[in-house]
Order: structure tokens, then C-alpha cells, then sequence
């Protein structure tokens, strides 16, 4: 196979062809320690020169999206990618929120802070994707790599949705997946993974446990593994929101992008998107992104400039960004400090709150950690205001229906009506009265 690209240590600067298995850099890897994040992840790079000078700048992004992104991607063949419809995902625009009396019931100062959003607002909706996840974009790759490498079974840990989505994708590329997850997770994911048919590996403890257990497992059988950041064809997966996005906003830069955080690959996939975008020159600055996090779960954010890495107990209902050492820490705050990005914390109450407002008035039901990234948009209105005028995107990344659980405090189904007309009538006049 020929060598379109390359790999990159994320922090050693070593560089290693392609072609074979690799996860992280092996020089990096030697000194890894357990219980802090890793070093040695690998950065996937292209020729972008070769790229750049085949066809005209002004036609350029034209040309890479009428081939599919094929070569900005890992792969020989837009062929070996999966059957199913991923990515493409919509892209909403609401200039204004009006909920009526859904806002009103909902407590705190949501409404008075919606009153002064004056600047554009996209909700790009990856729930849309087969599995119901934004985790579909890294899956479809790790698979359609495996497919041109003749591998069959596909190994990895989840807190829920990567195990749903991996196990999908398989099922439809006729390859078989084992999964390892948390045995707390959601019963709607769990439920996912195994109607897809894979092998599912509970384990009693976190999803940092998970994780490691799984590296054992695929070091133990030589399995292939999709884990976050710790395969680098994740990050490859997941930039193509970036693409979507710019494709979306007719070739425009959005002023923002707020982005949900756990293990931060998600948030270096957008980077990673927009750089290949910026070494091409197709476009000439990066957006803002903005970080955000569960305060329950801030592993990322509270060692930004930090000497040594501290970790704290995740404990957060957003359980898709509920890490205590994030895998792709290293990468994600070199990221944010390169290109000026920016953070920020929700709370729980913050991010359940923020899920009533999502769904009544758009109606888009998210899951807790998708939510993170809306409640970081408004929490951000609310301390700096947004200015007028402004593109700000906001990534929702999974369905609310992985996690019913999570919103049963903002939601109450009322008792049951009789079947005749005079319990009709008083059922009518109350609510009409209200």
C-alpha cells in the first residue's frame, strides 16, 4: 500500500510510516505511567504540499469534497468505508429562542439570558448518525483502515456510546467487535451493544479501568483496538465535522465552537480538521474553540498550566465525558494553547436545566454530555456575552434517548385521565387556564 501519510509523535516529534498497526509512539510509551494521561500520541499528517500545489486554491476545497475528503483521510478507497450514512449530520440555525411557555417553567435565569442572544446560533446534530453518537465518524475509519488491512474483529472500551457505535459499525461491515464497559453504564447503551451483536465486557469499576483493561486485552490476543487517542485514526475520524462544517457555513469560519470534553479527542478532531484546512490554505485563521466540562469531571480544564497532573474522582450524569485521566490530554492543551482557545465548567443542575431548554425549544433531545457543550454556550452568554453578529456552533454529539435517567428531574408524567367527557373538560380547562 502506498505511504499517503504519515504518523507523528504528539510529543517527541518522532515520526513513523504507515501501513502497519500503531498506537502510540513507542519511544513515548516506555515511559507512560499508570494513572496519568499518556504521552506519544500520534498525530496523522499528509503531504499537504503535493496536495496544494495539484490543484488551484480557489477550487481546492471543492475538489477534496467532491472526492469525499479521500485525501485528507487514511484510507485507499471511499469503498471500504461503511454502507451506513455517516456523518453529514445537520446543521440548525436558530437566531433566537422562543419557547413560550416551555421556557417560562423552566427555573434559574435561562429565559433572561436568552432575551439578549443576539448572535447566530448552529446546532450541529451528530445524533443523527446510525449508532445515535458523533463516536460513528471515528468508527466508520478504524473500520474501513481494518477492512484494507484484512483485520476482522475490532476491540475497544466505552463509557457506552464508542462501544454502541463500534459494535454498529461492525455489524454492518460484517466484522466483529468486543467491548468493554463500566458495568454502571446506561441500560440503553449496554442494550445497543449487544442487540448489535457484539462481545460485551463489563467491568466492575470506571471507564479509565475499562480502558486499561482493554490495552491488556489487546496486548494478551493481538486484537486491534479502536480506543480513543490511543488508536490516532480516531482523531482522523472525528475531524470530518470540521469539513461538514465549514462545507455548511458556505467555506465561513464560525466565530466558536463550544465542544463537549472528557478525553478530549473530540475537541482535537475540530482542530485537527481545521488545521488540515489551515496547511492547505483554504483557510487563513481558526475558529475559537471552547472547551467545556462537567465540574464533575474537570480533568482537563484544572491542569491547563499546571506543573504535574492531578487527577479527581469523575463524578458527573454527563457519563460520555466522565474521565478521571484523560487519554488525549496532552494533545487537547496543545491544541487549546496553539490556537487560542478557550474553556469552560457546567454543573449537573447546570447541564439538566440546559437540557429541558434544548429539547422544549428546538427540539433536539441530547444526552447529558452533548447538553455540556449547549449549557457551556449559555453559561459563556452569561459571563462575557457572546457579541452581536457572531457564527457560534455548538456540537451536540448524542441522543437523549442514551440516557433517559438523566432528565427525570425536569420531567413529571401526570396521572392518568378517565375516558369520559366531564374529566376531559376539567383536564382541558387546567391546562388552558395555565
Amino acid at each position: 500500500m502506498s505511504e499517503k501519510y504519515y504518523y507523528r509523535c504528539n510529543d517527541c516529534g518522532a515520526e513513523y510510516p504507515s501501513g502497519d498497526v500503531i498506537y502510540l509512539c513507542p519511544a513515548c510509551r516506555s515511559k507512560n505511567k499508570p494513572g496519568m494521561p499518556p504521552k506519544g500520541v500520534l498525530k496523522t499528517l499528509f503531504d499537504y504540499d503535493a496536495i496544494r500545489n495539484f490543484v488551484s486554491a480557489e477550487i481546492l476545497f471543492g475538489y477534496l469534497r467532491n472526492r469525499g475528503y479521500l485525501d485528507l483521510l487514511p484510507l485507499q478507497s471511499l469503498e471500504s468505508l461503511p454502507p451506513l450514512r455517516i456523518g453529514n449530520t445537520p446543521l440548525y440555525r436558530f437566531e433566537a429562542f422562543t419557547g413560550g411557555q416551555a421556557v417560562k417553567r423552566i427555573k434559574g435565569r435561562v429565559p433572561e439570558l436568552l432575551s439578549d442572544m443576539d448572535f447566530d446560533l448552529y446546532l450541529k446534530d451528530d445524533s443523527q448518525n446510525p449508532t445515535f453518537s458523533f463516536k460513528d465518524r471515528a468508527s466508520a475509519l478504524v473500520s474501513a483502515w481494518a477492512k484494507e488491512h484484512h483485520i476482522g474483529t475490532i476491540i475497544a472500551a466505552s463509557t457506552g456510546n464508542a462501544g454502541c457505535s463500534l459494535a454498529g459499525i461492525c455489524a454492518s461491515q460484517g466484522q466483529h467487535s468486543m467491548i468493554f464497559v463500566p458495568a454502571n453504564a446506561p441500560p440503553a447503551k449496554l442494550t445497543q451493544i449487544v442487540m448489535y451483536g457484539a462481545i460485551i465486557i463489563p467491568v466492575r469499576g470506571t471507564y479509565d479501568d475499562a480502558f486499561d483493561l482493554s490495552v491488556k486485552a489487546t496486548e494478551l490476543s493481538g486484537l486491534y483496538n479502536r480506543n480513543t487517542a490511543y488508536n490516532p485514526l480516531t482523531i482522523e475520524g472525528k475531524k470530518s465535522v470540521s469539513f461538514e462544517l465549514f462545507d455548511q457555513l458556505h467555506q465561513e469560519i464560525p466565530d466558536r465552537i463550544f465542544v463537549p470534553v472528557g478525553d478530549g479527542v473530540v475537541l482535537s478532531g475540530v482542530y485537527k480538521g481545521f488545521e488540515d484546512l489551515l496547511k492547505l490554505g483554504i483557510i487563513s485563521r481558526m475558529p475559537v474553540v471552547v472547551a467545556v466540562q462537567s465540574d464533575g469531571s474537570p480533568n482537563v480544564i484544572n491542569n491547563i498550566g499546571t506543573e504535574k497532573f492531578t487527577s479527581t474522582p469523575s463524578r458527573t450524569i454527563a457519563d460520555s465525558i466522565s474521565v478521571d485521566v484523560p487519554r488525549n490530554f496532552y494533545m487537547t492543551v496543545g491544541y487549546l494553547k496553539e490556537y487560542a482557545g478557550e474553556w469552560i465548567t457546567v454543573s449537573d443542575p447546570e447541564i439538566v436545566q440546559a437540557s429541558a431548554l434544548l429539547a422544549r425549544s428546538t427540539g433536539i433531545f441530547s444526552e447529558p454530555a452533548a447538553v455540556a457543550a449547549f449549557a457551556g454556550m449559555l453559561k459563556y452568554h452569561a459571563t462575557q456575552k457572546i457579541p452581536a453578529g457572531t457564527k457560534n456552533v455548538v456540537l451536540l454529539t448524542g441522543s437523549g434517548l442514551k440516557d433517559l435517567s438523566s432528565v427525570r428531574s425536569v420531567m413529571k408524567l401526570p396521572e392518568p385521565v378517565d375516558p369520559d367527557p366531564k374529566a376531559l373538560e376539567k383536564v382541558l380547562k387546567r391546562y388552558l387556564d395555565t
